[in-house]
């Protein structure tokens, strides 16, 4: 495998980032996973303009997209797979320990790895722990993810693939690395980024294609809602049947199933008109 690090490919096994870099002592650093269809990125630019507007809310110079844009089209090139992963990484680079930044500029990622079709159903938990609506990385993608890996943890001791966040007055917010939707009297919700949740791009598409309502809605819609599905770059769009204990045995469900559907050839759309 070869990832670009700072300017150019490097083979896997030389890459190198300083064990002073920000972005691995305190977690100063943002990040975008995308997905590649056939070493096609997909949804390319809302990524790269989200990458940008995290950075900006880190205090981190603005990324030169035209060298990401470089950086990913050599890594998928270098490394075709047919579902990939592209994760691009951009940190406060190597630093002083401790929170100060130093000078030397930031560090650039890019990487990919092999990624398999998700299951048309999964089952998920809600947490104890809160998403914090009015912290300071409210709504970056960062590199700070240590709650998401023990939140996800707990899902996967308890056979789900996902874990559920409230927020700090106890809203439902979103998943560690998803966006979710529910059904309540067959419409369509999603909570709004005011929640505390990550503005995602494929619960924007299908928020605009399928007609949801960003609704402030508490954490025991859970218990109500008719369907529940979550959204992320490499999930699309994913039934829950299962959330706790409690089962939902005919996922998907009629309006799951139609964005499902018109997600997939929404999607197939835009990967033909990228590679035109």
């Amino acid at each position: 495998m070869k990832l670009w690090v700072d300017g150019g490919l490097r083979e896997a096994e030389t890459a190198r980032v300083s064990v002073l870099d920000h972005g691995l002592t305190v977690g100063d650093g943002v990040f975008e996973t995308i997905k590649a269809v056939h070493g096609r990125p997909f949804a390319l630019p809302p990524h790269l303009d989200r990458l940008t507007r995290s950075a900006r809310g880190l205090g981190l110079p603005d990324p030169d997209l035209d060298e990401v844009r470089r950086a990913c089209a050599a890594v998928l090139e270098a490394n075709p797979l047919p579902l990939g992963r592209l994760r691009i990484t951009y940190t406060g680079g190597p630093s002083p320990l401790g929170s100060d930044r130093g000078d030397a500029g930031p560090t650039l990622v890019v990487a990919v790895g092999e990624a398999a079709p998700r299951p048309e159903t999964t089952a998920v938990i809600t947490v104890p722990w809160t998403r914090n609506e009015r912290g300071a990385l409210t709504g970056l993608k960062t590199t700070s993810y240590a709650e998401n890996v023990v939140a996800l943890a707990r899902a996967h001791e308890r056979g789900a693939s996902e874990a559920l966040f409230g927020n700090t007055v106890g809203r439902l917010c979103e998943g560690t690395g998803s966006n979710v939707f529910v059904v309540l009297d067959g419409r369509l919700h999603t909570p709004p980024v005011a929640s505390g949740c990550l503005a995602g791009i494929t619960r924007a598409l299908v928020a605009e294609w399928s007609g949801a309502e960003e609704t402030d809605l508490p954490l025991e819609a859970l218990d109500d809602a008719e369907e529940v599905f979550l959204t992320s770059t490499l999930r699309d769009v994913q039934a829950v049947s299962r959330i706790d204990a409690r089962q939902l045995p005919d996922a998907p469900g009629p309006v799951t199933a139609k964005a499902m559907s018109v997600f997939a050839e929404r999607a197939e759309r835009m990967l033909a008109a990228d590679g035109a």
